[in-house]
């Protein structure tokens, strides 16, 4: 049986306000896990048991835990907003993967919104649909 990879921890840095940041390639390494858990055991991996159950299950789980930040944000309930952002974060993940988007796209699209006005990116869609 092949040895599994340890996924890498985030490296920390301090903000100058002192506050801790968990770089930016965090993500990235989390998708890597997660796209590595395709063809593991259900049984034994809730990613794959999440694949095993196809796209449609993958997206109705992230839209659950989009609901429970929401309703987190809401009651303004900070650790519990930051909880169920990186359960949320985590499905879109697995999404992006089931459905074999790379994170690099998305940053991507970021990256080539930014600076942008909001008003006017969404009326760039708008004429392009």
């Amino acid at each position: 049986m092949a040895k599994k990879k340890k996924a890498k921890k985030a490296h920390k840095s301090e903000r100058s306000n002192g506050a801790a940041v968990v770089d930016d390639h965090v993500l990235d390494r989390l998708y890597l896990v997660i796209d590595s858990r395709k063809g593991a055991d259900p049984e034994t991996s809730y990613t794959a048991r999440l694949f095993s159950r196809g796209r449609q299950q993958i997206a109705k789980k992230l839209g659950e835990e989009a609901v429970e930040a929401l309703i987190e944000g809401i009651r303004g309930d900070k650790p519990k907003l930051v909880g169920e952002s990186a359960d949320m974060l985590y499905h879109l993940l697995t999404l992006w993967a089931a459905t074999g988007v790379k994170p690099a796209a998305v940053w991507a699209e970021l990256a080539r919104r930014e600076g942008l006005s909001g008003i006017a990116e969404k009326a760039s869609r708008k004429r392009s649909s």
